[in-house]
């Protein structure tokens, strides 16, 4: 059980973050007896993923989207909507009883003389021996400075906002940035306005994601994403600052479907303004209505006053443990252990992992124990 004194909650671990990372982790914890509670800053656990574009897929069948202790209530072979992902992690917290504390928001986790952690929060404070943050990285959405150049009757929006085609007005639409969302958005968009798309892939895909022969090569692609796209391999150290920079491959919606489907794409990159309107690398200037920003995010721990991140924001860390302060751990950073790391499918092994640090060093908390 947890104690509250004076306003504080005492708990051996606090989890921040209720996203798939978060409630992996909260499983494991469960499963070892350890006192723990999670908290979630949106009113609902799920909300992360409720509040991105409307026709989101996920790009794993739902056969690898469960968590440790739940399958997942899909076909295994289809591909999951962003609300069904939602509701699923709703209902896990549930079945598994596990403690979230949903509508608190972390305001600034420090580490105390003793050793301990304190989390200040927008109600009442937490005091854990250890904290796993489950925050993921990518929460800051970044749009370049430029946009503030642009005419202030061309409507924009990032990625994160975007929900539909119904939020922009009639007219061409520019969309910035060759990742995964890029390609969903150009697609969807040019069924109904001219539709340009600027930047650069990392490559895709070979067969498209939702065919038969990708079904039947999906083992192999998981085999090689969960074994071979690590931390422990050359290839995967060496694939990982890219894909901490967004240079991911083409998945559902590869260059020839985008272009089958009228998206006009350049590979020039978009660079600047010119007269209020968007101007690319090529010298090219784009008379549009709308701009949708698929140019990414930053990590975000500056609500962290710990000496724990390098010079790009990122945390260091061994296995998702803080190298500078004992008892801090990560999870849903990309190529925390691999490729994997940052999806549905790896979040469960990332969690174990951590959670065997956590329950390791537990033996000798400072806090009191579960009764």
């Amino acid at each position: 059980m947890t104690s509250q004194r004076n306003a504080s909650v005492t708990t051996q671990v606090v989890v921040i973050g209720a996203g798939q990372a978060g409630l992996a982790a909260g499983y494991h914890l469960k499963e070892r007896g350890l006192d723990f509670t999670v908290l979630e800053a949106s009113p609902r656990v799920g909300d992360v993923w409720r509040q991105r574009y409307d026709s989101l897929l996920l790009y794993s069948p739902a056969q690898d989207d469960a968590l440790p202790g739940m399958p997942f209530p899909e076909i295994g072979t289809r591909f999951p909507t962003g609300r069904q992902m939602a509701d699923y992690l709703e209902s896990y917290a549930e079945r598994h009883h596990l403690p979230v504390r949903a509508g608190v928001r972390a305001m600034a986790l420090r580490r105390n003389p003793s050793g301990t952690y304190t989390v200040e929060t927008d109600g009442v404070g937490y005091e854990a021996d250890q904290v796993i943050v489950a925050t993921g990285a990518f929460q800051r959405p970044y749009v370049p400075p430029f946009a503030a150049d642009l005419d202030p009757s061309i409507r924009q929006l990032h990625a994160n906002e975007y929900r539909s085609p119904d939020q922009l007005p009639d007219g061409p639409v520019l969309v910035v940035g060759v990742g995964h969302s890029g390609s969903d958005l150009a697609f969807e968009l040019a069924a109904t306005r001219t539709t340009y798309l600027s930047g650069q892939s990392h490559g895709q895909l070979p067969v498209p994601l939702d065919s038969r022969r990708a079904r039947v090569t999906w083992p192999l692609l998981r085999f090689l994403a969960r074994n071979v796209l690590t931390l422990r391999t050359p290839i995967g150290r060496k694939m990982a600052p890219l894909v901490r920079k967004g240079g991911l491959p083409l998945l559902r919606h590869r260059r020839q479907d985008l272009l089958a489907a009228g998206v006009i794409w350049s590979q020039a990159r978009t660079v600047g303004v010119r007269d209020g309107r968007p101007l690319l690398d090529d010298g090219q200037v784009l008379d549009v209505a709308s701009v949708v920003w698929c140019t990414g995010f930053r990590p975000d721990y500056g609500w962290m006053h710990l000496p724990v991140f390098d010079a790009e924001g990122w945390p260091m860390m061994d296995r998702g443990a803080a190298l500078a302060t004992p008892g801090l751990y990560f999870l849903g950073v990309p190529f925390l252990s691999g490729f994997t790391s940052m999806l549905v499918l790896g979040a469960g092994r990332d969690a174990e992992m951590v959670v065997r640090q956590v329950a390791a060093r537990a033996g000798g908390s400072r806090l009191p124990s579960a009764a």
